[in-house]
């Protein structure tokens, strides 16, 4: 059961949220099933995508990183065999699927095998961001301190 929720209100007092509320409403940009993916969690800090593009080939498959979104794209040449299809069963249409990405998660490396492309992503948290344990020191305060280096300093000078 979907219970809807109305975030109408929400809408018209926020600027440039657009994009979260589309993706709580469930509206998708207008992308379809296609192709088929998986979502595949490796470790605490990786993961990896696979996209089910049979009948592509790596020269028609694009993968793009731009910030916080990984976009792929695929565009079909044309028909080299040159013969007629009686029945198509194996979609070759373009697509375009588009991924958000979290903060800090980058692309490491796309693969083809077999017709899965494999999109292999990591987390990584630069050090300033990480948190750091801070020693607590002993004896007078930080502020004075630094007012004793200050006056140092100018009496070097």
């Amino acid at each position: 059961m979907r219970t809807s929720i109305d975030l109408a209100p929400y809408r018209r007092s926020t600027v440039g949220f657009d994009r979260l509320f589309d993706m709580l409403e469930g509206k998708t940009d207008g992308q379809e099933g296609y192709p088929p993916y998986n979502l595949v969690r490796l470790g605490e800090d990786s993961y990896r995508i696979e996209l089910a593009v049979a009948g592509f080939t790596p020269d028609e498959v694009e993968v793009i990183a731009q910030q916080n979104r990984l976009t792929v794209s695929g565009k079909k040449g044309e028909n080299e065999d040159g013969g007629e299809y009686l029945h198509r069963g194996i979609a070759t249409r373009s697509f375009e699927r588009r991924f958000e990405l979290a903060d800090y998660v980058e692309v490491d490396s796309a693969n083809f095998e077999n017709g899965l492309l494999s999109i292999t992503l990591r987390k990584v948290v630069p050090e300033a961001m990480k948190p750091r344990r801070i020693e607590i020191g002993h004896g007078e305060p930080a502020s004075k301190q630094i007012d004793t280096a200050q006056a140092q300093s100018q009496k070097a000078a």
